[in-house]
């Protein structure tokens, strides 16, 4: 017997099943959308796209603020056995071109403020058939996302996938490079909300989920989608940019229960509480982040301030959601916690030999919600994931209790003196410094070669040169001489990805 698995309706389904199809899937713009609203704009949205001619396995496109339509095409899409690829609102023509013709989109969604970006691509996009359009009235051939949404409504049975049938694609964040497409599988997609979303978040139906990173990127894509519909809970969708002000308004009025960010995130709010911004987080039970290590600083100021621990943990694209975490009462601030139970994870050497306690190499892991694969990436497929494990490219060490401490990225860490120096280190106690708001350390070679650390900053205040000596002198008394940045570089901000991490070989090429 065949083995059906249909990702769609495992997260709307069962809901409806067990009679909460009155209670709140979607908060958005003041509005509230049932389970039962849901699941009918999903078979709507799903409907529609079969009229097009869209048909199992062939890709759609989504290139949408966080908003109902996302969610709807997203399940839509999967409904009908099609493949959704979630791009970034916040990339260029050129990503664009490059994006859209590497999944082979057949159809794309898209929102009309970045319409105007795949006008000049048209002609360079033969497999792209159908534009649908959300936000304003289509263009010439283009498709009105409401004329899906328009059509009768009507019961959409899933097509009969299986778990290893091809379920949505997502693009790495491209730290280094041009990004990957990702992808996962309809029998694995679900397990970040079994494993993460029961033992860390310990979500519930009652909980409202208020994620800032965005829908695109996989860490919002759990947060807002995967995990809240598994569990029957409500996710608010907030559209715009995370300016901190804008965050903690959402929080006052909305209530949210559980807040999902990235460490920059948390960062930008606490600056702004300091400023003055008045905070309401009394509604927030649990603070969750991922993206990139939360320096220990940060978590310290945060539970100084609001009496709330951030469960920093560490996931990827590839692993398809946050397998080692810190969890509830058990936090050791400036490391990524333990291994979340249903996933393993060592730290080798570079011969391969396990590290010992203490030793740093590079993380692999394995477990349920893991990619397949790189999609038309055979060489990149080959190196990052080796049989059942993923290799991550980030350097760990891990301790005699277990909990594993981010060192960098494999091409991050600088060498000084014959010895090894994690930014991260510099980076957090450089965050220590009051008039520091963000850092980023890089390797620099000076006058005669010789690699020290270089540290870009953005001050609080905006200050520049005149805080360089001060930063010096403060880098003096809590690092090692040759961890010790011996440039401070000011900025106004840090070249980041749409996603909010770092993007450090910019930093190095200046």
């Amino acid at each position: 017997m065949t083995d059906t698995f249909n990702l769609a309706a495992a997260l709307l389904d069962p809901n409806l099943a067990a009679g909460r199809g009155g209670r709140p899937a979607l908060r958005y713009e003041g509005d509230t959308l049932t389970y039962a609203e849901l699941a009918d704009l999903v078979a709507r949205t799903g409907a529609g796209l079969r009229r097009l001619g869209v048909d199992i396995e062939q890709r759609v496109a989504l290139l949408l603020p966080d908003a109902p339509q996302f969610v709807a095409a997203f399940l839509g899409a999967m409904r009908i056995g099609a493949v959704p690829v979630t791009l970034s609102t916040l990339l260029s023509v050129d990503d664009y071109a490059y994006l859209l013709d590497d999944c082979r989109a057949s159809a794309l969604v898209v929102h009309a403020s970045v319409r105007s970006k795949i006008d000049p691509l048209r002609a360079r996009l033969p497999r792209l058939r159908h534009v649908v359009v959300t936000g304003a009235p289509p263009q010439g051939g283009d498709i009105a996302f409401s004329d899906l949404w328009n059509a009768p409504a009507s019961e959409l049975p899933p097509v009969e996938t299986t778990r290893d049938d091809l379920a949505f694609f997502q693009y790495s964040s491209g730290t280094t490079g041009r990004p990957k497409g990702v992808v996962h599988l309809h029998g694995s997609a679900h397990a970040p909300a079994d494993l993460h979303g029961r033992l860390v978040a310990e979500i519930t139906a009652d909980d409202r989920i208020l994620s800032l990173p965005k829908l695109f990127f996989s860490f919002g894509l759990n947060n807002s989608c995967v995990v809240p519909l598994r569990h029957g809970a409500s996710a608010i969708l907030l559209p715009d940019r995370p300016d901190p002000r804008l965050v903690l308004d959402t929080i006052a009025r909305e209530r949210p229960t559980l807040l999902y960010h990235v460490p920059t995130g948390y960062a930008a709010i606490l600056a702004a509480v300091e400023a003055g911004v008045p905070a309401d987080l009394s509604s927030v039970r649990r603070c969750i982040s991922a993206g990139e290590a939360l320096p220990a600083p940060i978590f310290e100021r945060w539970k100084a301030r609001f009496g709330l621990e951030i469960l920093d943990g560490i996931g990827s694209t590839e692993i398809g959601y946050i397998c080692i975490s810190n969890t509830a009462g058990d936090v050791r601030p400036g490391t990524s916690g333990r291994v979340i139970p249903g996933y393993d994870a060592v730290v080798q050497r570079e011969d391969g030999t396990p590290a010992k306690a203490g030793e740093v190499g590079v993380l692999l892991v394995r477990g349920p919600s893991t990619a397949a694969h790189y999609w038309r990436k055979r060489d990149a497929t080959k190196h990052t994931f080796r049989g059942e494990w993923v290799f991550t490219g980030d350097r760990y060490t891990v301790d005699a209790d277990g909990y594993f401490t981010y060192q960098g990225r494999s091409d991050d860490m600088i060498r000084v003196s014959g010895l090894w120096v994690s930014p991260l280190e510099v980076e957090s106690a450089l965050l220590r410094h009051p008039k520091v708001r963000e850092c980023a350390v890089v390797a620099r070679a000076d006058g005669e070669g010789l690699i020290h650390p270089c540290a870009f900053v953005v001050a609080t205040d905006g200050a520049g040169a005149a805080l360089s000596s001060e930063l010096l002198r403060f880098a003096s008394d809590a690092l090692s001489a040759y961890k010790r940045p011996k440039w401070i570089e000011f900025t106004d901000e840090l070249p980041k990805t749409s996603t909010g991490k770092v993007q450090r070989y910019k930093l190095r090429a200046k």
